[in-house]
């Protein structure tokens, strides 16, 4: 004789598997019974456990433009073909949204998402929504870069929530029909040469903010000792800036109409830039800017083995090398084991040798520390306080 509850279990995976109801609206209904019913051992969790496991797909959410383009167009597709998993794919406009919809979700409704930077990674962690990965489950692990598997693992116990996928750096972009090479030397204090006022957009980020003030006002851009000249310096640049740009696609919307001629910017976005024919400068040195490292991070309640299939796809040399040449980031395979295209080998950002030596990696500890204090002052500064 069956339970009450096997039975409503019962119809809830039928009417998922004709399409009457939506993955999400699943898992919030699957949790919202056992909570009713408060019970997780038994028939119940075994249901629950079996109703999960036969919801074959997988929500993937990036960054939109041609990054979630690039994975739409070379992984999904043949992912699905192949295992017969389907992934729904998502977009988010920053990380702090996305993060608040995580909070406000059931666990399961988020998979996957591009996790971007080691401090954002961290942060996840540390407020408990990321999930362990089985690494023998992604052989292709094999052939990622150690540093980038350093980085993630630094941050979260030796073990990995993320499989390392590709990086790049934030520099500053210029048109090169009005500011020449030779110019572009002043790094970051190019933004703000007067000279520019109207004519330059910078990155509605508090992190990038930060980083840039502390570089033209002398400090280190991860241990500013004097965080009010920093923001004063950002006042002082807001008197100058046109606007503050929110997107990778509204950076190359604004750059390729010559709406402006200077910006902060992300090598990737330049590189799009050069391939629609714009000339466009970038300086990532040591001087102007930063690396950050991008991953495939898994979040808690995620189907695991689905999930960790998903990863080792877009892991293969084949897929990522792909991507990387469709989203214009390097991806984090060891060019010392994988052969590289030249397209890939061109990119802005790139390093050949895979040790990192001249890359500034941000500091998860020093942005951990920092972001409340520093987002609420960015807030103010943004809004001409």
């Amino acid at each position: 004789m069956k339970f009450g509850s096997e039975k409503k279990y019962e119809r809830l995976l039928e009417a998922y598997g004709n399409g009457d109801v939506s993955r999400r609206d699943m898992m919030r209904l699957l949790t919202v019974a056992a909570a009713a019913v408060g019970v997780v051992g038994g028939p119940f969790g075994k249901l629950t456990r079996e109703a999960l496991a036969a919801v074959e797909q997988v929500r993937f959410d990036g960054w939109g433009g041609i990054v979630s383009e690039a994975f739409h167009n070379f992984a999904f597709p043949p992912f699905t073909e192949k295992t017969g998993i389907k992934v729904v794919e998502g977009e988010f406009g920053d990380t702090d949204e996305f993060l608040t919809q995580v909070k406000a979700a059931q666990p399961g409704e988020y998979n996957i998402f591009l996790v971007s930077g080691v401090y954002d990674y961290a942060r996840f962690n540390k407020a408990q929504f990321g999930a362990f990965i089985n690494e023998a489950n992604i052989p292709n692990l094999a052939k990622i870069l150690p540093a980038t598997l350093d980085a993630f693992r630094s941050e979260s116990g030796g073990k990995l929530s993320a499989v390392p996928f590709d990086y790049g750096t934030t520099g500053i972009a210029y048109n090169r029909k009005y500011i020449s090479d030779d110019e572009a030397k002043a790094g970051a204090k190019l933004l703000w040469d007067e000279k520019y006022k109207g004519k330059m957009a910078m990155y509605d980020g508090w992190q990038t903010r930060a980083w840039m003030a502390s570089i033209y006002t002398g400090q280190d851009p991860q241990g500013a000792t004097d965080v009010a000249a920093m923001w004063e310096a950002c006042r002082k640049q807001r008197e100058l800036v046109v606007k503050y740009w929110g997107s990778g696609q509204e950076f190359i919307d604004l750059m390729g109409k010559e709406e402006i001629i200077l910006s902060d910017g992300w090598s990737g976005r330049v590189a799009a830039l050069r391939e629609a024919g714009h000339d466009i400068g970038f300086i990532d040195t040591a001087n102007a800017g930063f690396a950050w490292l991008e991953g495939l991070m898994v979040l808690a309640g995620s189907p695991m083995p689905e999930c960790e299939q998903l990863l080792d796809f877009c892991s293969e040399p084949k897929v990522a090398i792909a991507i990387a040449e469709g989203q214009n980031y390097p991806p984090a395979l060891d060019p010392n084991k994988v052969e590289l295209t030249d397209k890939v080998k061109a990119l802005p950002g790139f390093d050949p040798t895979g040790k990192f030596e001249n890359f500034i990696w941000e500091k998860a500890a020093y942005w951990t520390e920092n972001q409340d204090a520093f987002k609420k002052e960015w807030e103010r500064v943004s809004k001409g306080a």
